[in-house]
């Protein structure tokens, strides 16, 4: 029997949220408290299994595209009409939290859960979408699965992409039978994503829901310093071609530069040095860069800076150099009509809320690419994310939840 409700002030069910997300981490669970279920493993699949069981039990459609995307779907009034679509990713990073990602997706199964639990009727069909490899973390590159669904790249390359023991992630999508047939790629009528913050900006500033502005523009990286192995005792100073020293210098400049402006950022995450021995002078050092900005014009002043310090130290240590972008994703805005339906639930019950830019990335900015689309943020305790520790108050996320439903059913329409 349907329950009696006012649409005004209708809530989900937080318990049930919470009690879904605790389940979900028992799958790939670590010994700190948090989750390692890498793309396209058997914890992988084992989430994928339990999501779509939880799915077929709620009477939802399920449906696999080519890219190993899996969309649960509950009906409209009008067959006719695209889908409003909510949901984000089950895979991890090797030492995850229980919320990234997860969240999202455990929050739009509990839409459809809650729109049955009142026999609430949409006129546009809802629809829940767990992307393949958000995460990137064993292919690149990242946002694999809502990249490809909306034609960033093609699936047959996507499946070409190999992981560090060479298994390509076609073949791995195959072993766990979540390779599906349904073309990759289709109309939405608008997409919204529920996320932990990963940073620490909505708790700092004591808030509930964060109105995401939009993704910060991304370009990523990898360089090439080559110099000249040599005695570290021998080998005075001055003579010296030292390609750590070179790197330091540039890396200190990408920090430097990051901090240049409330919104950009900098990073260097990942370095290499060769031969790597504690008594031979540095010849050869990888690193990547990382460089994020909220318009296009910063992030192209950005990446000048970057080039000309690197040549600069490069000629004046008389290094070689290669850069190689690896990644390059425009500054993206969400949709007004999202981002005004995301504050008007935020409102409506009486969430402390701000906007603030996203400068992760996220499925919803790919998907902003092709449709109307938006992201909601809460609060993660002490902005950790990425992390065994990970952690989110259940009132916030039950918060997140219940604007998550009246954003989609604003942009779904009830019956």
């Amino acid at each position: 029997m349907n329950r009696a409700f006012d649409l005004k002030t209708l809530t989900i069910n937080g318990e049930r949220l919470w009690s879904s997300l605790m389940d979900m981490a028992k799958i790939g669970a670590t010994p700190k408290g948090g989750v390692k279920r890498i793309a396209l493993t058997a914890e992988d699949k084992a989430g994928r299994d339990q999501f779509v069981g939880w799915c077929k039990a709620q009477g939802l459609a399920i449906t696999l595209d080519t890219m190993g995307n899996i969309f649960a779907r509950r009906p409209g009034t009008d067959a006719a009409l695209a889908p409003v679509m909510s949901g984000s990713h089950l895979d991890t990073q090797p030492s995850g939290g229980r919320f990234d990602g997860c969240y999202g997706v455990m929050a739009a199964l509990e839409v459809c859960r809650t729109l049955d639990d009142y026999g609430i009727k949409t006129r546009h069909p809802i629809e829940v979408a767990v992307w393949t490899n958000e995460e990137g973390s064993r292919f690149t590159p990242v946002m694999e699965g809502s990249a490809a669904f909306v034609g960033q790249f093609t699936v047959e390359f996507a499946r070409t992409q190999k992981d560090v023991d060479g298994i390509t992630m076609g073949d791995a999508l195959d072993a766990i039978g979540y390779a599906g047939t349904a073309p990759c790629g289709f109309p939405v009528a608008a997409y919204f994503e529920a996320h932990i913050e990963q940073g620490p900006v909505l708790e700092n500033a004591g808030m509930v829901i964060g109105v995401v502005s939009g993704g910060l523009g991304q370009r990523w990286f990898d360089v090439t310093l080559a110099g000249m192995e040599a005695h570290a005792g021998p080998t005075p100073m001055h003579l010296r071609r030292d390609a750590l020293q070179g790197a330091v210098k540039i890396i200190e400049a990408i920090d430097t530069m990051g901090r240049s402006h409330p919104d950009t950022r900098g990073t260097v995450g990942h370095m290499r040095v060769e031969p790597n021995s504690r008594n031979v002078i540095p010849g050869t050092v990888h690193f990547s860069v990382d460089l994020r900005a909220p318009t296009d014009e910063l992030l192209a002043g950005l990446v000048a800076q970057f080039h000309a310090v690197a040549e600069a130290q490069c000629s004046q240590r008389k290094l070689t150099l290669a850069i190689k972008e690896t990644v390059y994703y425009p500054p993206t805005p969400f949709a007004p009509e999202c981002k005004d339906a995301v504050r008007a639930a935020a409102q409506r019950f009486g969430y402390p809320h701000m906007e603030l830019v996203s400068g992760a990335g996220h499925d919803a900015i790919c998907l902003a690419t092709r449709c109307p689309a938006g992201m909601i943020f809460v609060p993660c305790k002490d902005g950790i994310s990425h992390n065994e520790i990970e952690d989110a108050k259940p009132e916030h996320l039950t918060a997140g939840c219940n604007v998550l439903l009246h954003a989609m059913l604003d942009r779904a329409g009830v019956v």
